[in-house]
């Protein structure tokens, strides 16, 4: 699943495929997945520690369409893939891809997986942010 979620972000790099809403007010970015998918992500702003949220997406990976938050880290873009979480637990585990890093987790019913460029430990942080709130 890894390398489906790399190639997702890669491909999100391309101009104009960033974003299908661009906001950093996360009460625009969930409510524009309504009736888009089957469920509302947990959309949260992290500004105040770093992780300024850009904006939203549908994706494909894996053959499913999934939830993507765009956040910024220091001129980074990290994408933050969420589904609703399978019924087994496959989304642990970190490692890297072509020179991106991903780690995944799940926590209240979704999946995450956290795909960039940015150090190890700053998807660390960002996944602690999740998990705090």
């Amino acid at each position: 699943m890894a390398a489906s979620f790399v190639d997702a972000h890669l491909r999100s790099l391309q101009p104009g495929h960033l974003t299908d809403v661009q906001s950093t007010d996360q009460h625009t970015v969930k409510p524009w997945f309504d009736g888009r998918i089957d469920f509302a992500p947990p959309v949260r702003d992290f500004a105040n520690e770093g992780f300024p949220l850009v904006g939203g997406r549908l994706d494909v990976a894996g053959g499913k369409t999934v939830a993507a938050l765009v956040y910024s880290r220091r001129k980074h873009i990290i994408n933050v893939f969420v589904e609703k979480a399978p019924s087994e637990s496959y989304w642990n585990g970190a490692g890297e891809s072509q020179g991106y890093h991903w780690l995944t987790w799940q926590q209240n019913g979704f999946s995450f997986c956290a795909v960039s460029d940015v150090a190890p430990a700053d998807l660390d942080q960002l996944q602690q942010l999740f998990l705090a709130k």
